[in-house]
């Protein structure tokens, strides 16, 4: 029997995995890469007899793989809470998925676990942008504010060591990244301890500052659409960069732009996090778009050709234009 272990490359799928192998140890295979990278099931060779654990990607991403191993014979966790047209009936698939917008995989996993390990479901949900929801549940452990305060930084760098368009835009694979964040059950000690920690907490914060200078913005009615130039950096920053736009404006719509030099886009989109409409959109809104999905609250578009652009910003209006940009 061989454990396979298929998450996503993020800060949610790295915490929710990491409660479960805390909980229930295994020595597995890992399968992961960069956060947009959510067809992961297809590489899974898994049959009869074997266990595949699936966190935080997409089930209709996977839909297809998913069905085949069944069919094989393999035994399916899966937690997630992305949108989905329906999940599989079948006895070997055993399903925890919650596409509310106010949860994350972490959180699922949480209640999984009957909070047995819920300080790391407090650095998933700050890295996924649900800060309210982290604070909640960090308020239940009774953390004070400088405790509450690290948590949100260390969900931070690991969320922003996904983005990239390969591993190889990335500060340390994902893979390796879990192997070292699965040493510690502490994250305190592993924030104390680790010089990996600090090595990604540098570079995220001359990433945002390069972000914060070279941003171009374009005219939108509806929100605040921003676009980085082409550079492995853009792409590292871009999620971090879009969460932070969407905090320091939570009544407006986000859409954040990199480019790239065959002239398309990778878009990452922000939904309002208060007022009317809030958290909701941004996946209706990249669904409009080829290969294009994610959560109501945030959402992106692989590869959007600059011919789609002013179409792109037409659909952002209709979606947010409830949301009027200063």
């Amino acid at each position: 029997m061989t454990y396979y272990d298929v998450f996503n490359g993020d800060a949610d799928g790295l915490c929710a995995l990491h409660q479960l192998r805390l909980a229930e140890p295994a020595q597995s295979v890992l399968v992961t890469g960069v956060k947009s990278d959510i067809a992961l099931l297809p590489r899974v060779p898994a049959g009869a007899g074997d266990k595949v654990t699936v966190l935080d990607i997409s089930i209709d991403a996977n839909r297809t793989a998913l069905l085949a191993m069944l069919a094989r014979g393999a035994a399916v966790l899966y937690v997630d809470h992305h949108s989905h047209a329906g999940v599989p009936l079948n006895p070997l698939l055993h399903a925890h998925i919650d596409h509310s917008a106010d949860t994350c995989t972490g959180i699922i996993v949480d209640r999984y676990l009957a909070g047995r390990f819920r300080i790391w479901a407090v650095v998933a949900a700050f890295g996924d942008n649900l800060d309210a929801q982290a604070e909640g549940l960090a308020r239940s452990l009774a953390l004070d504010a400088q405790q509450t305060a690290a948590l949100q930084e260390l969900g931070r760098c690991l969320n922003y060591n996904a983005y990239g368009n390969a591993v190889s835009d990335l500060n340390i694979d994902p893979a390796a990244l879990y192997q070292c964040l699965h040493q510690y059950a502490d994250p305190f000690e592993f924030i104390r301890s680790q010089p990996l920690f600090q090595r990604l907490r540098g570079a995220l914060a001359r990433d945002l500052d390069r972000a914060a200078r070279l941003a171009r913005r374009l005219p939108s009615s509806a929100g605040r659409i921003i676009v980085l130039p082409d550079a492995r950096w853009s792409r590292r920053v871009r999620g971090v960069y879009a969460n932070q736009l969407a905090r320091a404006a939570p009544a407006q719509a986000h859409a954040l732009l990199v480019m790239h030099p065959d002239g398309t886009y990778t878009v990452s989109v922000r939904a309002p996090l208060e007022g009317i409409g809030a958290l909701q959109g941004a996946d209706r809104l990249c669904r409009q778009f080829e290969h294009g999905g994610g959560r109501t609250a945030a959402a992106s578009v692989p590869r959007l050709p600059k011919c789609r652009l002013a179409s792109f910003i037409q659909a952002f209006e209709a979606v947010f234009g409830m949301h009027q940009a200063p």
